[in-house]
């Protein structure tokens, strides 16, 4: 059923649970894994000039301690991306590229600490993407 999964992770506790989750599709399936991180540029656009290359430097260091943790939970190969720019529409676009059964995220990201049900890029993944997504709840601490 599942041949290749998608984990989009942002290091967010609700990141790190959907990749625990999707892992185990994967090993239930035999399927490949890719795992995904996105720089969101929304975030370094807004800032002072002057610090765009610091804030960058720590998003990209996010994103590799984010994948390196996805990889130390597999017991098996993941293919590893980065990619740069909205993360809905990147999600997306390399679920479609990667040739995805299905897309793992969490409700909730590193911004999620408000009171809606759903965070916006995982909505936005739901509602636009063309394969099935899994959106993994954060469980209270």
């Amino acid at each position: 059923m599942f041949d290749t999964v998608v984990i989009a992770t942002d290091g967010s506790s609700s990141g790190r649970r959907a990749a625990t989750v999707a892992l185990d599709v994967a090993r239930r399936f035999e399927a490949s894994v890719h795992a995904l991180y996105v720089v969101d540029e929304t975030q370094v656009d807004g800032l002072p000039e002057d610090v765009h290359d610091d804030v960058r430097a720590a998003l990209e260091t996010q994103a590799d301690e984010s994948l390196d943790a996805v990889e130390r939970a597999a017991d098996q190969p993941v293919t590893v991306a980065v990619r740069e720019g909205d993360p809905a529409t990147e999600i997306i676009e390399y679920a479609e590229e990667s040739d995805a059964d299905v897309v793992a995220t969490g409700t909730r990201g590193r911004h999620g600490e408000h009171s809606f049900i759903i965070g916006s890029v995982a909505e936005a993944v739901v509602r636009e993407c063309p394969v099935p997504v899994l959106t993994v709840r954060q469980l209270e601490a």
